[in-house]
C-alpha cells in the first residue's frame, strides 16, 4: 500500500496541520511516512500545500510529481494540482470558493461543504478535521484511533479540550462527502 496525498489551500485553513495529523498516524500503523510542507512568506492568506506519502515499503522520495489523491481547499490549487491527479485517483474539494469545478472523467471526484457546516456547527476551527474526515470516508488509509493520536500529538496541550468537538467533526466530514463523478 502506498498512498500519495497533496493537500492544497490557503494558509490559515489547516492545510499543513492536516497532512501533520495523517503523517502522525501513518507512524502510529506502522507506515513510512513523509511530510513535506510548502508554503508562502505570508503568515495567513497565501498559499500553502503539504505532500504526504504512508507507505508499508520504504519510501524513496518525499517529492512526487503526480498524485492517488488530492485535497483542494481553493480555486488556485484547483489550477495547479487537478492535472496532477493520476488516472483512477481521487480528488476531494470543498465547494466554498471553487468558481471551476472538476473537470476531469478519469478520476474520482467528491465535494465536501465543510465551510457551510462549520458555519452550521459555530466553529471555523473544525474545517480541517470535517475535510479530513471526508478524505478518511473516501479513502480509509489510517484508523480512526490513531487520527485521534495523531491530533493530540499535534495540538499544544492547552487545545486538548477541542479533541471531542474535532472528533465530531472527523465523523461529520465522512456523513458530508459527496460523490461527485466516481469510476
Amino acid at each position: 500500500m502506498k498512498e500519495t496525498l497533496i493537500i492544497a489551500g490557503f494558509g490559515g485553513q489547516g492545510v499543513l496541520s492536516m497532512g501533520k495529523i495523517l503523517a502522525y498516524a501513518g507512524v502510529m500503523q506502522d507506515f513510512e511516512v513523509t511530510w513535506m510542507p510548502s508554503y508562502g512568506p505570508e503568515m495567513r492568506g497565501g498559499t500553502a500545500n503539504v505532500t504526504v506519502i504512508l507507505s508499508d515499503k520504504r519510501i524513496s522520495s518525499p517529492i512526487a510529481h503526480e498524485f492517488d489523491t488530492a485535497i483542494i481547499l481553493n480555486q488556485q490549487s484547483m489550477d495547479k494540482f487537478e492535472a496532477l491527479v493520476k488516472p483512477g485517483g481521487t480528488l476531494i474539494y470543498d465547494v466554498n470558493g471553487i468558481t471551476r469545478h472538476p473537470e476531469r472523467k478519469d478520476i474520482n471526484v467528491y465535494s465536501i461543504n465543510a465551510t457551510e457546516e462549520c458555519a452550521k456547527m459555530g466553529n471555523a476551527k473544525l474545517f480541517n478535521t470535517m475535510i479530513l474526515g471526508g478524505y478518511l470516508k473516501v479513502c480509509p488509509v489510517v484508523s480512526m484511533e490513531n487520527v485521534m493520536t495523531g491530533l493530540k500529538k499535534s495540538l499544544p496541550e492547552r487545545a486538548w479540550k477541542m479533541l471531542p468537538a474535532n472528533e465530531e467533526a472527523i465523523r461529520h466530514g465522512g456523513e458530508i462527502i459527496t460523490a461527485v463523478h466516481t469510476l
